[in-house]
């Protein structure tokens, strides 16, 4: 009390009590003089205290009662003013705590006077209170005479005083209690004798007890004496009391201060003798009452209950358990009992209400029930009080419902006809109904017409009692309907609450302690595991001892517990209700669980199931499990379930959901309530917060689960999840939207509680999916034979738990995917299959991409284990199965490729295992798997996948589905080929430690290795498996996969062919190339020629492909080609093989019947191959060439030894170059230089191969149609070409046989026609002269030829006139065109472009051509011996002969030019050659055939054509001149080496040139012949000129000249006179102008011969010819009549010569004739 310690405070008691001093002085100043004096010498006193002392507040308690003995004065005035201040002035005493014991005596005497007067009594009271609470020195007689007055005080008539007194009286008993309290408190640390209390002990045995003490058990003892009725031993001066409020002091005392009387003995003996027999006794009217029961019954009239001694009866007892069950075991069963029995229905109501009450106290304390249940029902022959307390509350809410309560309004008349189970057939008229029947807006609960409602009456575990506090009431209240009912619904699940919670905590400590000892126990230290043991088996027992007491308080009380909550389930009809029903038999289910006890969780789950499904629902699950058995049958209410809903039907309940029952053949709908759904809230909690515990009963929970979801139309979606979906057929569902929106809730709890399922133990979790099984096993037994929609419930869930049990995801593994592959996937209903495989193959994915410890790639079981059902599911033959299967394939890949290892063939083998009839989408879907894998994936696959891969793929390429499908497979196979080149190293060295790995395994077996092309090492085995694959796709029924396969085969071996061992060639040659040529040939030969229409839809066909044999032609085309290729590039691979010329036959045989096929495609591209294999001159460029020759004949076993040899290991060469092909062969071995002879071997065989197929193919057909089959000229043009490359490797042997073969094919090839729709394409029009390409071969080959000959050594030249043969034989097409065959070939102008006709080529520039080589060549070889021999000049002119006489007649008129040019170019050469052979004798045919050559050139007999120009004509005419100047230059000066009739041949010709021989006729038409006046000339000038050689040499010279003179001038002469007779004729008319230019000419001729005359010799002039010179004369002056200026000027010309003959006669001279 620092407060009033202070200084301050002091001073200031000092003033107020001085200044109450005063006031009291004044007061009695008149009327009270003795208290104005005592007043006035209290202030000297008071003042000297203050000024003597310095403890100021000791020294006033010292003198406190001289202090106080002013004030006791002024009370004792009994002034109410003046007693009020004294009260004051004493009351701030006693705060200040200023007064001893003996003042404070003085003053409790004073207050007893006043309070005996009545004065103030509120201020005493005050006083009182003041004085006990403020000290302690009040005790013993002085406590309890102001006890007493303050008792007296509450028996007053003045209500307000009685109610302040009653109050004081009670803070006076707390503050006797808590002095004793404190007093213990101070004393705790002193040892105590303890002192034995003997059992008979007088009540005044308190010698013992310290002050406070006493003065506690002295009141207590008295209390309960007054309560008894007794006097009291210590309370001396109680006038009365009454019960009610010693029960209400007792119950304070005993509620207040538990420990005083838990501590002291002398307290408990209070108890046990003085309260409880008091409390048994006082309870006693309430035992026998009966209500309703008559007086006569019982012979003395029984006393009624009293309600308020009752209701504070209750209360005492209620403490009384609550504080001292301990010391009271005995007592407490009694009195338990007798709360029991204040249940029944023959109590009145009010009793029933506090007894629930009291029992409600006792629900909310669990340890407390605990005791009751070790005490008594453990006990063998004790009353089983916990079970009967349990039992009462459910009888009692039982009774409530059937034995409705008096005065309850709503029992009027119940319908009789409720029998346990049927429907009701008349609506229950209760009085009820008007309240219920549509909306009952209270919470209640009804059964059976019984309406009660639900009152809110207490917060939730705290026992807050209505009645039991009504301490004001005398008569019993009326209690409101229902609460009796709310409160022993309370008092259920406060129970339930309180002893679920209790048990779980405690099992969880024991678990928790267990786990803590076990861990010590396996702590190594030596010298703890003594004491660990020890406290291990300690703790054994305790918990042992636990678990007897906690599973003996669940038997004991689940029965009653269970009727109960079931009744009120029924009835419920308010949703917290029901919540808080559901939840007590949820925590009851799982603490059963947690114990052990099947029977009853399997009974409280039962219940709860059935409360989920509608009313008599035909579950058989829930009909034959316990709950029929239950117990105890008085509390098991089960058999009166509420009626069928049924829409029309008054439910209590709202109806929200509609649907049809899970039944083989539902009838009718059932209804979900939204209790309904409620439940099943609660069903799915269980599950899912306590599965661990639920073991068998899963079986129950989920079946009712199934039907439930099955009823809201629950679908499951992905990953198992129900989602709300829409029933398949029959009348769906209806929802109202209350529960449209709980559905998602429900879903989700659903599946929270499989989610949840990762946290059972792995018993649990087995039953849980032994559950699952039975389930699904079940609801297939149901879609059986029906195509309704099944129940997938436990599909979805057995998928649901596999996700969430990944982790441990072995041990459900196998049951899992068994039962869903066995069974489900291959069910015949398909929505129960779709889901079996999308379960299956979502718990494979998501196994796959869990993180396992250890992760997969280090527990190759597991990840086999996972893919095995994948694999399993290829078994199942439902396309709908197979596709989710491929699906899932893929996902797999896409999220887990990189790390599947061992488990690629498993993935592989899937996609390997479609087969063609599967469909297109499945054969689609598995195509994308191997896309991904090999787009993405063939890096991280172990290799020995790799083969797997190469054979899927060309698995698909054989698929007829899909055309885009097989082609792109195709692509794969590229793709993969290209990877295995790229990765070489690797996969090889990894595939040959596996072979290594498996060869050691098959030797410790005994077993031979086997694999295909065995003997060839793992990595080349590859790479033929995939050549062989592709092989196959070569000769697919479709010509586009052909024809992809085919140019991927070609380029993988091209492109990566060098990688393969050297042995291995022979496999691919053999194996693979050749057997692809054979079946290619055998397909192609053997193919259909009938026409296909469009190729399928709208695809148009091209119509070089619109039959099957030409679809297979370009397969055969393809495949020739790349034979030859691979031949021509890796014939330094191929030719070291022991049977390479064995290869090149077959190869060689297969372009031959290829080239003969009689299709110009395939045999076209077989001349190409052709032509590839022989340009092989080698593929080494010049900068590659080794420095040695190039090693190719190698012995067979030294290359294999050397290339495989131990020492080696194989080089992997990227390039072609033999150099480094070289590196490959040992050091120590000398390269063997190239067999000549075998090369020469095989050209000679494509020799004769070329020579088969030129003369098969181009010799005629003997008979034509429209069918025939005449080579192309393309084909014919390659054929040709391929010749010059064959023959630079046969030369050396090609002799003349060879050459006429040659001739005979290049001779025929020319001949063959074109078809007239090919020839636009060949010619570009027959005006251009151009050679064909066919025609340019064939000159090309003799070129080759010819040049070689050239070179070639002297033998070789015996062949030049076999080639001017061939040469001239084709200059004569120039103007007789070949025939072929029989065949009608129309000129080339007059064919019809669109026709099936044939069409001879234009030969014309051809032929010209050859004339040109035939010039050069002979201009190159006129002088060869063979030329000689072989008369080539005379075969020359000859076939120039016919061009030179047709002239104007030939085809071409280029064709007589180049004639003419040629010609004189030859004969330029031939003529000096045949002179000098001229005695041999070997030109003698040829001199008259070139006369009749010239003959018929210059003189032909072919007209003109009427549109020639002077200009043309006058050129043409120079040619003709030229001819005459080639005779007068190379002839006729050589005439003496010439034979005789051959110049006279050419003296006639030229006579005949040299004047104009005119008709004498003359017509219109012939007037305009042109006249060739210079030709004439310029015979003329020949004659002349040989007339007059200079020397005559030999007579036949001279003869040749005066031959030629005489000829002339007879000739002339002849003109003359021809000319005068006409022009006398003709008078006036001109003559022709052709015979007038003839005179002219004439006269020319005769002026220049004069000249010629002058120039020669004299003596070279004969004497005869100047005579028949001069006889011109005469004849020329008679021509000078003539009226032509032109002959005029010419005569003139003419006559003037002759003035040198004019001179006088001389004598005569004789010219001697020698």
């Amino acid at each position: 009390m620092s407060g009033t310690n202070s200084p301050e405070a002091v001073k200031k008691l000092l003033e107020n009590m001085q200044s109450d001093l005063r006031a009291l002085s004044l007061e009695c100043k008149k009327k009270f003089p003795p208290v104005k004096e005592a007043a006035e010498s209290g202030i000297i006193k008071v003042k000297t205290i203050a000024a003597r002392n310095t403890e100021i507040l000791a020294a006033l308690k010292e003198n406190s009662s001289e202090v106080v003995q002013p004030f006791l004065m002024g009370c004792g005035t009994k002034e109410p003013k003046i007693t009020q201040l004294c009260l004051a002035a004493i009351q701030r005493l006693m705060s200040h705590e200023v007064v001893s014991e003996t003042a404070a005596g003085n003053i409790i005497n004073m207050l007893w006077q006043l309070m005996e007067n009545s004065l103030e009594e509120l201020k005493l009271l005050q006083t009182v209170l003041v004085l006990l609470t403020t000290n302690t020195v009040v005790h013993d007689e002085a406590l309890s005479k102001a006890i007493v007055l303050c008792f007296r005080l509450h028996f007053t008539k003045d209500n307000i005083t009685n109610n302040t007194a009653a109050a004081t009286v009670r803070q006076v008993v707390t503050v006797v209690f808590e002095r004793m309290v404190a007093e213990d408190e101070r004393h705790k640390d002193d040892i105590e004798q303890p002192v034995p209390v003997q059992g008979n002990s007088n009540r005044r045995s308190v010698s013992t007890l310290k002050p406070c003490a006493k003065d506690a058990y002295m009141l207590f003892q008295d209390l309960c004496q007054l309560v008894n009725a007794d006097a009291p031993y210590w309370l001396v001066g109680m006038t009365e009391m009454t019960r009610t409020f010693g029960l209400e002091l007792l119950e304070s005392v005993l509620n207040d201060f538990p420990q005083v009387f838990l501590h002291h003995q002398e307290f408990s003996f209070l108890l046990k003798e003085r309260v409880c027999p008091l409390v048994i006794k006082l309870f006693s009217p309430n035992i026998k009452f009966r209500q309703g029961s008559s007086t006569s019954s019982s012979p003395a009239p029984v006393e009624k209950p009293y309600f308020p001694i009752c209701m504070r009866l209750l209360r005492v007892v209620s403490v009384l358990i609550k504080q001292f069950y301990s010391l009271l075991v005995t007592e407490c069963e009694i009195f338990l009992s007798l709360l029991v029995k204040f249940l029944d229905a023959d109590k009145p109501q009010w009793l029933r209400a506090v007894a629930v009450e009291s029992i409600h106290r006792l629900c909310v304390q669990p340890q407390l029930l605990r005791s009751f249940c070790q005490s008594y029902d453990m006990k063998q022959h004790s009353t089983k009080v916990f079970r009967d307390i349990v039992n009462a509350l459910g009888s009692f809410i039982q009774s409530l419902f059937l034995v409705p309560p008096t005065g309850n309004p709503a029992t009027t008349n119940q319908a009789g006809n409720n029998n346990s189970g049927g429907p009701v057939s008349a609506p229950a008229n209760s009085g009820m109904v008007g309240i219920g029947g549509g909306v009952t807006l209270l919470p209640a609960f009804e059964y059976r017409g019984t309406w009660i409602p639900i009152l809110t009456v207490t917060v939730q575990g705290s026992a807050k009692a209505t009645y039991l506090e009504m301490l004001d009431k005398v008569e019993p209240p009326t209690i409101p309907e229902g609460y009796a009912m709310s409160v022993a619904f309370h008092c259920l699940l406060d129970l339930v609450r309180g002893i679920t919670s209790m048990i779980e905590e405690e099992l969880g400590e024991v678990e928790t302690e267990c786990h803590s000892t076990t861990e010590a126990a396996s702590s190594p230290t030596q010298s703890s595991e003594q004491q660990d043991l020890q406290s291990a088996s300690d703790q054994m027992e305790k918990e042992i001892v636990s678990r007897a007491v906690w599973e003996e308080m669940v038997n004991a009380c689940w029965c009653g517990l269970l009727a109960a909550l079931s009744l009120l389930l029924d009835a419920s009809t308010d949703e917290a209700a029901t919540e808080n029903i559901l939840k007590a038999e949820l925590t009851m289910a799982a603490l059963c669980g947690r114990l052990g006890l099947v029977t009853s969780r399997d009974a409280f789950i039962t219940a709860i199931c059935k409360g989920s499904l509608p009313p008599h629902y035909a579950l058989t699950v829930l009909n034959t499990t316990t709950a029929a058995s239950l117990s105890n049958k008085s509390y098991s209410i089960q058999g009166q379930s509420v009626m069928m809903i049924s829409p029309s039907s008054e439910s209590h309940q709202q109806v929200v959901a509609v649907g049809q029952p899970l039944a083989v053949q539902p009838q009718g709908t059932v209804m979900l309530t939204s209790k309904n759904i409620q439940c099943m809230r609660t069903l799915l909690n269980l599950a899912h917060c306590h599965g661990a515990v639920l073991g068998t009963s899963w079986q129950l929970v989920l079946a009712t689960l199934q039907h439930l979801v099955w009823i809201l139309g629950l679908k499951p979606s992905s990953g198992g999840a129900l989602k709300p979906g829409r029933a398949v057929e029959g009348p769906s569902t209806v929802l109202t939207t209350a529960v449209m929106t709980d559905l998602p809730v429900i879903s989700n709890i659903l599946s929270r509680l499989f989610e949840s399922s990762q946290y059972l133990d792995d018993v649990s979790l087995h039953h849980l999916i032994n559950a699952l099984c039975s389930l699904s096993l079940e609801a297939m037994d149901m879609a059986y034979g029906n195509n309704k929609e099944p129940s997938l419930f436990a599909v979805a869930k057995l998928l649901e738990t596999g996700l969430v049990n990944m982790h441990r995801i072995e041990i459900l593994w196998r049951p899992l995917t068994g039962h869903l592959l066995e069974k489900v996937c291959q069910h015949p209903n398909s929505r129960m299959r779709e889901w079996g495989a999308e379960a299956l193959t979502s718990l494979i994915k998501a196994g796959l991409t869990f993180n396992h410890d250890p992760p997969l790639s280090q527990n190759q079981r597991l990840q086999l284990l996972l893919l095995n059902p994948l694999k399993e599911m290829s078994n199942i033959n439902h396309p709908d199965i197979r596709l989710k299967q491929l699906e899932c394939v893929l996902q797999i890949l896409q999220s887990q490729g990189d790390s599947l290892g061992p488990g690629w063939p498993l993935v592989l083998g899937v996609m390997g295992a479609i087969r063609n009839d599967q469909g297109e989408s499945l054969i689609r879907t598995a195509f994308q798997c191997l896309q991904l894998v090999v787009t993405d994936f063939l890096p991280t696959m172990p290799c020995t996948c790799l083969q797997i891969v190469v054979d899927v793929a060309g698995s698909f390429g054989l698929h007829n589905q899909e055309l885009n499908i097989s082609l792109t497979s195709i692509g794969l196979l590229w793709n993969i080929s290209d990877y295995f080149f790229q990765r070489g190293e690797t996969i090889e060295k990894e595939l040959n430690k596996e072979e290594a790995a498996q060869q050691k395994q098959a030797e410790e077996k005994g077993v031979v290795l086997n694999r295909p092309f065995h003997p060839a090492p793992p990595f080349d085995c590859l790479w033929l498996c995939l050549y062989a694959k592709l092989g196959e796709l070569c000769v697919d029924p479709r010509p586009a996969v052909r024809k992809s396969a085919g140019q991927t085969l070609f380029s993988t071996i091209g492109a990566h062919g060098t990688l393969l061992q050297h042995s291995t060639w022979h496999t691919v040659v053999w194996k693979v190339l050749f057997h692809l040529l054979d079946q290619v040939r055998e397909s192609s030969t053997t193919a259909d020629k009938e026409k296909i229409e469009s190729g399928g839809g709208n695809i148009l066909i091209h119509h070089s492909r619109d039959t099957a044999e030409k679809q297979w032609a370009e397969t055969w085309v393809l495949t020739l080609a790349g034979v030859a290729r691979i031949f021509n590039t890796r014939r330094y691979l191929l030719q070291p093989l022991g049977d390479f010329s064995r290869a090149w036959d077959v190869l060689l045989d297969h372009i031959q019947s290829a080239a003969l096929s009689k299709n110009n495609e395939v045999s076209l591209a077989a001349l190409k191959s052709f032509q590839e294999i022989l340009q092989i001159v080698s593929p080494v460029r010049d900068s590659d060439k080794p420095e040695t020759p190039p090693v190719v004949n190698v012995p067979m076993p030294v290359l294999i030894g050397s290339i495989s040899g131990p020492g080696l290991s194989r080089p992997f060469v990227r390039t072609d170059s033999i150099g480094e092909r070289l590196g490959r062969c040992s050091s120590s071995e000398l390269p063997i230089v190239t067999d000549e002879l075998e090369d020469l071997n095989l050209w000679w065989a494509a020799w004769n191969t070329w020579y088969r197929i030129g003369s098969e193919s181009t010799k005629p057909p003997i008979t034509f149609d429209k069918l025939t089959f005449i080579p192309s000229q393309p084909f014919l043009t390659a054929l040709i070409q391929i010749f010059p490359a064959l023959y630079q490797h046969i030369k050396t042997g090609f002799n003349m046989d060879d050459l006429q073969k040659l001739g005979v094919i290049l001779h025929s090839a020319v001949s063959v026609p074109i078809s007239s729709d090919a020839s636009p394409f060949i010619l570009p029009s027959y005006t251009e002269a151009v050679l064909t390409s066919l025609q340019e071969a064939v000159l090309t080959a003799l070129d080759v030829l010819q040049k070689a000959i050239c070179v070639g050594p002297e033998n070789m030249q015996i062949m030049y006139p076999a080639i001017f043969d061939q040469l001239l034989a084709f200059v004569e097409f120039s103007c007789k065109p070949p025939q072929y065959g029989q065949l009608e070939t129309k000129h080339i102008a007059n064919a019809k472009y669109n026709q099936a006709e044939w069409v001879a080529l234009n030969y014309v520039p051809f032929a010209e051509k050859s004339l040109e080589v035939v010039v050069d060549l002979y201009q190159k070889t006129a002088c060869h011996k063979a030329v000689v021999n072989e008369k080539v000049l005379q075969n020359i002119i000859k076939t120039l002969r016919v061009p030179l006489s047709l002239k104007y007649s030939c085809p071409s008129e280029s064709t007589w030019k180049l004639a003419v040019s040629s010609l004189l170019k030859v004969l330029s050469i031939g003529l000096p050659v045949a002179r000098q052979h001229a005695s041999s004798g070997k030109f003698d045919s040829m001199w008259p055939e070139l006369a009749n050559t010239f003959e018929d050139f210059l003189f032909t007999k072919s007209i003109p054509p009427d549109n020639l120009s002077i200009q043309e004509f006058q050129r043409n005419e120079s040619i003709d001149v030229e001819v005459v100047q080639l005779i007068s230059t190379e002839i006729l000066p050589y005439a003496n080496f010439i034979p005789k009739e051959f110049v006279g041949q050419i003296m006639t010709m030229l006579n005949k040139g040299s004047i104009h021989s005119q008709s004498s006729s003359f017509t219109e038409a012939e007037i305009d012949i042109r006249l060739r006046e210079e030709f004439s000339k310029m015979c003329f000038e020949t004659l002349l000129q040989f007339s007059f050689s200079n020397k005559v040499t030999t007579p036949q010279e001279g003869y040749i000249s005066r031959m030629a003179l005489s000829v002339l001038l007879k000739r002339s002469q002849d003109v003359l006179h021809r000319y005068i007779e006409d022009e006398r004729l003709s008078g006036k008319c001109p003559l022709p102008r052709q015979q007038v230019t003839e005179i002219i000419f004439v006269l020319k001729a005769v002026s220049t011969l004069i000249d010629s005359l002058k120039k020669t010799q004299p003596e070279n002039v004969d004497g005869n010819t100047w005579a028949q010179v001069i006889a011109l004369y005469p004849t020329l002056v008679e021509c000078i009549t003539c009226s032509s200026s032109e002959v005029c000027s010419a005569l003139k010309e003419a006559l003037v010569p002759f003035k040198d003959f004019m001179h006088p006669p001389a004598s005569k001279v004789q010219n001697g004739e020698s």
